[in-house]
């Protein structure tokens, strides 16, 4: 008979409120009388996987311990001189815990193309310039448009589908994630990585017309469009009748 006179919810408090796996079974165990550890052991596991914990496989004292680092030399993904992304995540800096950004710089009518991160939600932060995020409600079926402005932000559930367009030049945004290693779903690689006969089939479609319209598709966008598309911004003002300019940023 389990015989812990304490409630689960109380012993999820006290859990929750403390900061390592160690001192979680300091302070638990003074409200556990006999049993309830096997109860204890599985909170314990499920925070940690929900990084609800600081990670003790870091050794603080090591010489290679790392807590700082220059944003700016990890480059991850480079349109062009007023398009890219940096990023800093545990490979980067050793001692982050469940916690990664994305540095990004964007021009008007850039965009980071649609996808989703399957184990981390997001929040876009606005440092300068300004940006649209487009979030798709999987429980509404509704996109939502928030443009959000210098000092400003936008949350993302984990796994939503989503896209961010810069209105202004000179935009700079911070994606925060709450991942060491935020995984990352593309619309670009949907698109081109599903085979074309599954396409044609499931959504009753001419095979080679699908391959004919995504042929212009590159694997891997992460910021489009790309460089050598002519095609101007006027089809897409539907979607922003209040943002979309018609000029582009000029290049180096």
């Amino acid at each position: 008979m389990n015989k812990c006179i304490v409630p689960v919810f109380k012993i999820q408090k006290v859990y929750y409120s403390i900061q390592s796996v160690q001192s979680a079974y300091c302070t638990i165990n003074r409200l556990i009388t006999y049993h309830g550890r096997n109860v204890l052991c599985k909170h314990i596991t499920n925070a940690k996987k929900a990084g609800q914990v600081m990670d003790s496989s870091i050794d603080y004292t090591a010489p290679s311990t790392q807590f700082a680092f220059d944003v700016n030399k990890s480059p991850f993904f480079k349109k062009d001189s007023y398009n890219f992304m940096n990023i800093l995540g545990v490979q980067q800096l050793n001692t982050l815990d469940n916690i990664s950004l994305l540095d990004i710089f964007l021009s008007a009518n850039n965009n980071i193309e649609p996808h989703y991160h399957p184990n981390a939600a997001e929040l876009v932060y606005c440092i300068s310039g300004e940006i649209v995020v487009s979030i798709l409600n999987p429980f509404t079926k509704q996109y939502k448009h928030y443009t959000i402005t210098p000092g400003q932000v936008a949350n993302i559930p984990q796994g939503w589908w989503h896209y961010q367009m810069a209105t202004e030049d000179r935009t700079h945004i911070l994606a925060i994630f709450n991942a060491s290693t935020p995984e990352v779903i593309l619309g670009s690689d949907i698109l081109k990585l599903t085979p074309s006969n599954i396409m044609a089939h499931t959504y009753c479609m001419n095979e080679n017309e699908w391959k004919k319209a995504i042929a212009p598709v590159m694997p891997s966008t992460y910021i489009g469009p790309p460089k050598n598309c002519n095609k101007t911004t006027t089809d897409n003002q539907q979607y922003y009748p209040n943002h979309f300019i018609n000029q582009s940023y000029p290049m180096q």
